[in-house]
């Protein structure tokens, strides 16, 4: 039989009161009893009946966070740090990646609130959030994180700086002499591609040529077909710009050795150790997850708040590749 309180209660010669304030950390025991009844749990191998816990308290201290893909660096770095937060707070993380698909986004949003999860971290793969009404009604706090929801969903939201980021990179290339700056970025329909791209035809302004842009999931044969597209034009670009971290060692292979100048979005490993080191517009997203973690348990205990939109600086990091002159 699995040991119950009333068990840890009689071996530590105590209330089942006393134990029941020692196993949920709250306030009132003596030092010295609180260590008795700790020596009771261990001695019987006693765990807390989370059921009863849940019955009890109407939480399930339980966190869903839906990303992009677990495998992509930059949501890795997001998910740790809300992991961290979620610890801290002696909770647990449900997690799972939507793969850029809306449906998988819902479906695995639905999923966790069937499980009760006490609240929720989003990265939209849609612009579709009306199935999200319900929760919200409902009480369940929700933050959306790198991209915003649809117009009319009122949450809290932490995004980054994409375009300025994506404006700074290219008025950097513009410093060094490139009035020919391509771009490679990620599919049109996701909001960081996009405000990426709205900050570099800022950024070049009337020197913006449209036959420089090249827009879709990267993969080597795509992005290398664009480049050759873009290098046999009468005037070729004589830099690039790659609008996220997967793009840009994608574009790097496609060089194949080419001396063209560049700056990508994202950090990525070992980006400081090639030759010449690659320069990027960095964000962080260990700080994005940690922001977007604390709002969310802020309104678990109790901030009514207006919703806040919280925007993150990103910084350039000149490294050799950004400032090489045009050829």
């Amino acid at each position: 039989m699995r040991p119950t309180m009333k068990d840890v209660a009689a071996a530590a010669g105590v209330a089942l009161k006393t134990v029941s304030r020692v196993v949920n950390g709250e306030p009132g025991v003596h030092p010295a009893t609180a260590e008795r009844v700790r020596a009771a749990i261990d001695r019987l191998g006693y765990s807390r009946n989370e059921s009863a816990r849940v019955l009890r308290t109407g939480m399930t201290a339980t966190i869903g966070l839906v990303i992009e893909d677990v495998a992509d660096p930059f949501y890795a770095g997001l998910s740790r740090a809300v992991e961290d937060v979620v610890i801290d707070h002696g909770c647990l993380l449900l997690s799972g990646s939507s793969g850029e698909q809306p449906g998988r986004e819902r479906e695995l949003v639905e999923t966790f609130c069937a499980r009760r999860v006490d609240g929720l971290i989003v990265v939209p793969a849609g612009d579709d959030h009306a199935y999200l009404r319900g929760e919200l009604e409902a009480g369940t706090p929700v933050v959306f994180a790198d991209r915003p929801p649809e117009p009319g969903i009122e949450v809290d939201t932490v995004l980054a700086d994409n375009a300025g980021g994506a404006e700074q990179a290219v008025r950097h290339l513009l410093t060094h002499g490139h009035h020919r700056i391509a771009f490679l970025g990620d599919d049109p329909a996701i909001y960081t591609a996009a405000r990426r791209l709205a900050g570099y035809r800022r950024a070049l302004g009337g020197l913006f040529d449209p036959r420089l842009v090249a827009m879709r999931p990267p993969s080597l044969d795509d992005v290398r077909a664009d480049l050759r597209r873009m290098l046999a034009l009468d005037a070729p670009p004589t830099a690039v710009f790659t609008g996220n971290g997967r793009l840009t060692v994608t574009a790097l292979r496609a060089l194949e050795g080419r001396r063209l100048a560049l700056v990508g979005f994202d950090d990525f490993e070992l980006a400081d150790l090639l030759r010449p080191g690659v320069s990027v517009v960095a964000q962080d997203p260990a700080w994005m997850g940690r922001v977007a973690a604390e709002l969310l348990f802020r309104r678990l205990r109790g901030d009514g708040g207006p919703p806040e939109h919280v925007e993150l600086p990103v910084r350039l990091i000149p490294r050799g590749s950004g400032e090489l002159p045009p050829t």
